[in-house]
């Protein structure tokens, strides 16, 4: 089925992007060609040391797999599209070409913010309910757990594209972005606005900001319990809550920060987004590495087999 055309002769969007110097146009071809392919490489290394490893067979490494795919794919929808403009004056994207990336972005980020949260939740039952951890974190739970991440992010980005599809654009067709971003199509749109932003302002920004207070919540409970531990169950513990705690952290402040304020299209939005959707996705692979001995050791033996 054919995507519909906005209801005006606006069929595509010039993205200003970062940047109009051309010689800072060319420095930022290379880093974030570079920040792109080291991060897919990297979230790939996860996915295949998890698979390929028997000693990772705990549901944190599960999910860490599908965290690892994730970010891999949600920085693929921008990156490579930024990339390519950097080496034009302008960048241009279709209608259809914005849907999808609006459609895809909020796809992916809802997607891991239910994985997020039933990573902690794994964390929180590993700590404070060792004994009953196995019981209920079986394949079977974790395997559903993920199949609700994907069904949730669809339904999130639904609303999100619905509410889009729905604007009239009058003419203006520049967006101060490099990316489509739904607050800047606002700005441009002639129809009324108001709802549409409510509606998506508070199925982001509400989403956000209660489950980050979820997670708040029950890593203050975590870090309560371990008190009770001896020094070195206290040690791995803070290791993998660590690394959990700083990604959530990365992730939800952007998110929070975005669609928790008046609505609205800002200057500081494409740093945002370059923040979120480019560079946490590359910090997420080295955190899990730095701070997990089991995953360096995983690695370390794959790379010994592959050189044997």
């Amino acid at each position: 089925m054919d995507v519909p055309r906005p209801p005006n002769n606006v069929t595509e969007f010039v993205l200003l992007g970062l940047t109009r110097n051309p010689h800072v146009q060319k420095m930022l071809f290379i880093v974030f060609l570079f920040i792109f392919l080291f991060t897919v490489l990297a979230n790939l290394l996860i996915v295949i040391t998890i698979s390929l490893s028997p000693t990772l067979s705990a549901p944190m490494y599960f999910l860490l797999t599908y965290l690892a795919l994730l970010d891999a794919s949600f920085t693929s929808v921008t990156t490579p599209k930024l990339i390519v403009d950097l080496l034009h004056q302008r960048g241009i994207i279709s209608w259809r070409g914005c849907l999808t990336q609006i459609f895809l972005e909020h796809f992916l980020a809802a997607s891991e913010v239910i994985v997020l949260t039933v990573m902690a939740y794994d964390r929180y039952l590993a700590i404070c309910k060792p004994l009953h951890y196995t019981t209920i974190m079986r394949q079977g739970l974790c395997q559903l757990l993920v199949v609700v991440a994907w069904i949730g992010g669809i339904l999130h980005a639904t609303v999100q594209i619905l509410f889009t599809m729905d604007l009239t654009f009058c003419g203006p067709n520049v967006i101060d972005h490099f990316t489509c971003d739904f607050f800047a199509l606002l700005e441009l749109a002639c129809s009324n606005t108001y709802i549409p932003g409510m509606v998506v302002a508070a199925n982001s920004g509400g989403m956000c900001l209660l489950i980050f207070s979820m997670l708040l919540i029950s890593y203050t409970v975590i870090l309560s319990s371990l008190k009770s531990h001896g020094s070195e169950g206290r040690r791995r513990a803070l290791s993998t809550c660590g690394a959990h705690f700083t990604v959530v952290v990365l992730f939800f402040l952007p998110c929070v920060f975005t669609y928790t304020r008046p609505v609205a299209a800002y200057p500081v939005d494409k740093w945002v987004t370059m923040f979120s959707a480019i560079l946490t996705p590359m910090l997420n692979p080295i955190i899990y590495t730095v701070r997990n001995v089991e995953v360096k050791k995983a690695m370390r033996n794959l790379l010994k087999r592959r050189v044997v």
